[in-house]
């Protein structure tokens, strides 16, 4: 049996017709994964989250550990 966490991650990577991701985006999603792999939850999965209209976007990334 598995607990899950679910964690949301601002960023500024916009994709569409000029697709980017910078430096400081990449340090921010490995530091959250290292981080919680550290704590003994296991990376799952992810699901980016486009805001066509805003600057920012949103990744979840989900983690489990078993209980």
């Amino acid at each position: 049996m598995f607990e899950y966490k679910s964690e949301i991650l601002d960023t500024i990577i916009k994709y569409g017709v000029k697709d980017s991701a910078n430096d400081i985006d990449i340090a921010k999603i490995d530091e959250l994964i290292n981080k919680r792999t550290q704590e003994g939850w296991e990376f799952v999965t992810y699901s980016f989250i486009s805001n066509t209209l805003g600057p920012r976007n949103t990744i979840l990334i989900t983690f489990r550990q078993e209980k």
